[in-house]
């Protein structure tokens, strides 16, 4: 692995995580998705106080080679956060941020395996452990792949994809990310997929069953819930369908929990064009209630 580079990470939304998380001196925070750690470092700004969590070790080596203060590092998966926070003798927090997916500098490099661009292992793995992503479409079922991309890819033609990555193993492993992009591309209708390339949400899908997301988010919620001081924010940003509908009826399911607006925030025009990647970005964001006595 590389050494870690410069940080020029953008964090999507920054303006709107600020104001909706209120940070400022005496304030704790957990970023429970580090990152670039971009978001952490304008909390840091602020004031407050933050600890850092990701299961990535290469975004914890990134964010050390900052040597920023009063930061705290925890490697771990933020579903985990509360038993991550224990050993420090936290158990309340001032806001939770998380911001759900893949980093900008997971996605560029081209080790990671995340992007169907560039040829490097089909892994998608972001804490480095447990099944790659070459060992799930290289061992489970056509009926099981069709599943997993139907089901967190969304797509439409995942039996189709299913049935043409167990032909192709049959001959020869699955092992690269331009291996699976092209039997894919081959294998769908037209060799294209409305302007997107054919790979794109069975990449998606791969990556989310590998790190197993939305399970994660689930469980990340409610320990965010259960950590926040009364009047704590909670701020979580995603990137598709799949984890903002999870996140908005989560919310709505918390008679504790005051959304800070009627709808998601997204992007502004100028920063979909300084930075792309925030097209698709989506912030929800509510407020503890004290308790009524």
């Amino acid at each position: 692995m590389t050494q870690p580079p410069t940080l020029t990470h953008l964090p999507v939304l920054a303006q709107e995580v600020l104001e909706a998380l209120n940070p400022g001196p005496g304030k704790l925070y957990v970023d429970g998705t580090l990152g670039g750690g971009g978001h952490t470092r304008l909390l840091l700004k602020s004031g407050a106080r933050v600890i850092g969590i990701d299961q990535d070790p290469y975004a914890l080596s990134r964010v050390e080679a900052g040597e920023l203060e009063d930061l705290q590092l925890v490697q771990g998966n933020y579903r985990d956060m509360e038993e991550l926070l224990a050993p420090l003798g936290v158990t309340q927090v001032d806001g939770v941020l998380l911001d759900i997916g893949v980093s900008s500098f997971q996605l560029d490099d081209s080790q990671r395996g995340f992007s169907y661009h560039t040829e490097a292992p089909l892994d998608m793995r972001m804490s480095q452990s447990g099944d790659s992503a070459a060992d799930v479409v290289n061992t489970l079922s056509d009926e099981e792949l069709a599943a997993i991309i139907y089901e967190y890819g969304e797509e439409r033609h995942s039996r189709r994809i299913a049935r043409a990555i167990v032909a192709a193993r049959d001959r020869a492993p699955i092992r690269t990310t331009t291996e699976l992009a092209e039997l894919i591309k081959r294998a769908y209708p037209g060799g294209h997929a409305r302007g997107i390339h054919p790979a794109r949400r069975t990449f998606q899908a791969l990556r989310i069953h590998v790190n197993d997301e939305l399970g994660a988010l689930r469980d990340g919620l409610e320990a965010a819930h259960r950590l926040l001081a009364p009047g704590g924010r909670l701020a979580v940003i995603s990137f598709h369908s799949l984890e903002d509908r999870i996140v908005k009826r989560w919310m709505k399911g918390q008679p504790d929990l005051e959304p800070l607006s009627k709808r998601p925030l997204t992007a502004t025009p100028e920063e979909e064009e300084r930075n792309p990647r925030s097209r698709s970005a989506k912030l929800r964001a509510a407020e503890k209630r004290p308790v009524q006595p």
